[in-house]
């Protein structure tokens, strides 16, 4: 269910953050560990097969020595990014 995927992400700070890094454009896995203090490489891949299972992310896999992955936003991702825009909004208007 919707609400489910909701507080399975956003209960867990790595899936925001690595999913807050795809939606900026981040879109390779090295790029996120350099980008995030403390984000090692076994709990961004959890996250990314998390966010790939919900449908918010896909995954494009180049054929170059060596292989070079990529993830993007699905359409459903950006959807969500806006619903993650309107909880922070709340969020600031509630510590206000």
């Amino acid at each position: 269910s919707a609400s489910r995927m909701i507080e399975d992400i956003v209960g867990c700070k790595w899936s925001v953050t690595v999913f807050g890094l795809i939606a900026a454009g981040v879109a390779r896995p090295g790029a996120m560990q350099r980008r995030v203090e403390g984000l090692t490489a076994k709990v961004l891949n959890e996250r990314l097969r998390k966010l790939l299972r919900y449908g918010l992310i896909a995954r494009e896999i180049y054929a170059e020595v060596p292989p070079r992955v990529e993830y993007r936003l699905t359409g459903l991702g950006k959807k969500f990014t806006t619903l993650l825009e309107q909880i922070a909004a709340l969020d600031a208007e509630l510590n206000a």
